[in-house]
């Protein structure tokens, strides 16, 4: 698969639906996939932080992996979230993924145990270069506790393997700085915070993994595809049109809202695994004062 088409465009971070024994449903599961794919997405990624991976057992993982390749046939990619603080787990999880049907794999940085940047590099370079699949490095510092060092993105870009990161540091000036030095690569650099969508587009992003995508999929591809084409003006228009709802979406830890958010679209129920709960009064009215806005038909102009 070509790579610059595997990461350019929207991919939804997939939520994990359970039913009421905590078991995964996935029948829920494979509609999401199929709903999300006729929404416009040009892939998708499960089990990843949105997909509750940190309270999935490794058959698990494989077996969503599996269940959402069996529900997007041939029409999109699938991206599988297969990271771990520890190198050998990412390598077994990764390899699984592969061998489950995954196109391309998306890795997050070690947690908890916040190697230096030498280790950093190491564990992602050991990975790339046992697994044969394309890999996308993942920068989420709120929940791993370390950043991804420029210096390391840019090392690790010239590997074949290596195609792409997600930027999910909150801080423009870092990613803008990885767009700019990984440029003579073939490398993308994907947005992973829907408020910063379209601020990483304009620095030369290629696309985005998205929570919002789970619920305005349509939406999000508009705003991400007028902006490649260079039409910012509308993909301002979207941008703040969605604004309200990517705040509600991070009112609380994800996935609790996006999985309400679901809910409320009739794509329910909202159910999580320990430690996770269910979200406050608050937050449920927050999401369906933003949907019910999104949900109001257009005054023509």
């Amino acid at each position: 698969m070509d790579h610059t088409t595997l990461v350019t465009g929207v991919f939804p971070a997939m939520t994990t639906p359970f039913a009421a024994d905590g078991s995964i449903d996935f029948d829920r599961l494979q509609a999401h996939a199929r709903r999300l794919v006729d929404g416009g997405v040009d892939g998708l990624v499960p089990v990843g932080s949105t997909g509750e991976s940190a309270t999935l057992t490794h058959d698990e993982h494989v077996q969503v992996v599996e269940a959402v390749v069996e529900a997007a046939g041939d029409d999109v990619p699938i991206i599988a979230g297969s990271g771990s603080n520890s190198t050998h787990e990412a390598l077994d999880l990764s390899q699984r993924s592969v061998d489950a049907g995954a196109d391309a794999l998306l890795l997050i940085s070690p947690y908890y145990n916040k190697p230096e940047p030498e280790g950093m590099e190491a564990h992602y370079r050991e990975i790339a270069d046992e697994v044969d699949a394309p890999q996308i490095i993942y920068n989420v510092p709120s929940r791993t506790g370390r950043n991804i060092a420029v210096e390391t993105a840019d090392a690790l870009a010239s590997h074949e393997n290596v195609v792409g990161y997600k930027a999910a540091s909150g801080d423009l000036g870092r990613i803008s700085e990885v767009v700019e030095r990984t440029r003579s690569e073939d490398f993308a650099v994907l947005s992973g915070d829907d408020g910063l969508t379209l601020p990483v587009l304009s620095v030369g992003g290629t696309g985005t993994i998205s929570v919002t995508a789970n619920v305005e999929p349509e939406r999000v591809s508009d705003l991400v595809w007028t902006a490649l084409e260079g039409d910012y003006e509308a993909a301002r228009e979207r941008h703040h049109e969605l604004a309200p709802l990517n705040r509600a979406l991070f009112a609380e830890t994800n996935p609790i809202p996006v999985k309400a958010a679901q809910e409320i679209r009739g794509d329910g129920p909202a159910r999580y695994r320990s430690p996770l709960t269910q979200p406050d009064d608050a937050t449920w009215e927050r999401l369906r004062e933003a949907l019910d806005a999104l949900d109001e038909p257009e005054v023509p102009a």
